[in-house]
């Protein structure tokens, strides 16, 4: 079992030890499901990339917005599904994250099929 605020605050230390301002651990990975704390500290970013087949954020600390069609303000306690498009990561405050995310799932939610 993981303790959330310990590893939060972990990796927020590693974080503002890091020359891109950033430390994160994949905590859970069992079959299509990962979960992975990302820390952030002010002004750093995680560059726009694709999202997986299913993923959420939720705030542990601080506020981050979310960037790409749509930019989205979160901040400790919040909690938002990502759309299927591609986004970026700004930390404007220090910041913790839990990322979740589901791999290899269709548009349904079902096991995606072979074509």
């Amino acid at each position: 079992m993981a303790d959330l605020d310990e590893r939060a605050e972990a990796h927020l230390v590693a974080a503002r030890g890091d020359e891109r301002g950033r430390s994160a651990e994949l905590l859970v990975r069992d079959g299509p499901l990962r979960q992975t704390v990302i820390a952030l500290t002010a002004g750093s970013v995680l560059e726009e990339h694709n999202t997986p087949d299913a993923a959420s954020i939720q705030v542990l600390r601080g506020r981050v917005r979310i960037t790409g069609p749509q930019t989205i303000e979160m901040g400790a306690g919040d909690l938002q599904t990502l759309a299927h498009d591609r986004h970026g990561v700004l930390a404007i405050q220090d910041a913790v994250l839990l990322l979740t995310a589901v791999t290899g799932v269709g548009p349904t939610g079902g096991p995606e099929r072979a074509r």
